[in-house]
């Protein structure tokens, strides 16, 4: 029996290309627009209702990917942002003219947040110095890289993925914790990897188990001063970490492990920061949110 055809539904399997996509290799740590198909972080499609205004977010990572998703959907939604990013300077400026174009403020802080303690509270300093507050801090950057065997894995770059992708994090919230107010939140991105890691990236999955620690952890605290603590657990996600940390033919079939046989766009992981960091979630702290395209979480 045919279903009628709602205009604003649509199958999930289909509302992004599936994979195979093409061969397109990258150095780190990758740029949007060199990708086929180009991410989509919703900037023809996230329509903000007001449910952040007047906040201020600091978001790690910003320039793409995830981190320039919930970058356009915080402005649409009214916060000012100031985000960092690694090197990509033409990414970065993207993610400005996006915010800008949503009638926000916006800084942009150009830094590796390895072994990096005092940069880490020099850019929360800086929200409070341009802004006068915080209300928002979302734990995103992250690096990757995979590898066939354990012995192969350099051991500075285990070092650099511990220091990057849960050492800034326990900086960044230590620094947050001092000016965020009553209601105010952190929001840390783990992963699919904590749960159901990959031999590949046992580096990269290992920070994101103790990034759910971690979140779990912060939340007893962090609720003593009306501060909630949550996590997002992602799967697959096309992002420009993708063709530039994983093997050619991982990038070509990159989701098809999932139920929706596709990974997630950036836009599509928006909503869920939006919901932990508004008032909608105030009953809402020391969870973890998985947003995997039907893979189990165990």
């Amino acid at each position: 029996m045919a279903h009628p055809q709602h205009n604003n539904l649509q199958d999930p399997r289909e509302r992004y290309p599936r994979p195979e996509y093409d061969s397109q290799p990258q150095d780190l740590p990758g740029h949007v627009d060199a990708m086929r198909p180009v991410p989509d972080h919703g900037e023809k499609t996230y329509q903000g209702s007001g449910k952040l205004d007047g906040l201020v977010a600091l978001i790690t990572g910003g320039d793409s990917g995830i981190g320039r998703a919930v970058a356009i959907a915080y402005a649409r939604e009214g916060s000012d942002i100031v985000f960092t990013y690694l090197s990509e300077d033409d990414d970065a400026r993207e993610t400005e003219r996006l915010v800008r174009g949503a009638g926000r403020k916006v800084i942009s802080i150009k830094m590796d947040q390895a072994n990096n303690r005092e940069g880490c509270e020099q850019v929360v300093q800086r929200c409070i110095d341009e802004f006068g507050h915080l209300d928002i801090l979302v734990n995103n950057a992250a690096f990757q890289k995979t590898y066939e065997k354990l012995e192969d894995i350099p051991d500075e770059e285990i070092t650099y993925a511990f220091q990057t992708n849960i050492e800034a994090f326990f900086h960044f919230s230590k620094a947050a914790l001092r000016h965020l107010p009553p209601g105010g939140s952190i929001i840390n991105a783990t992963s699919i990897q904590a749960f159901d890691p990959s031999p590949q990236l046992s580096p990269y999955a290992s920070t994101k188990a103790a990034i759910a620690n971690f979140t779990l952890s912060l939340a007893n605290e962090a609720i003593e001063k009306g501060v909630r603590v949550n996590a997002v657990a992602p799967g697959p996600v096309w992002t420009p970490l993708i063709p530039a940390t994983m093997p050619e033919e991982k990038v070509q079939k990159f989701g098809v492990n999932t139920l929706l046989k596709r990974p997630a766009q950036p836009a599509e992981l928006a909503p869920l920061f939006v919901f932990l960091a508004s008032p909608d979630a105030s009953y809402i702290t020391g969870e973890i949110y998985g947003i995997t395209g039907g893979r189990l979480q165990v």
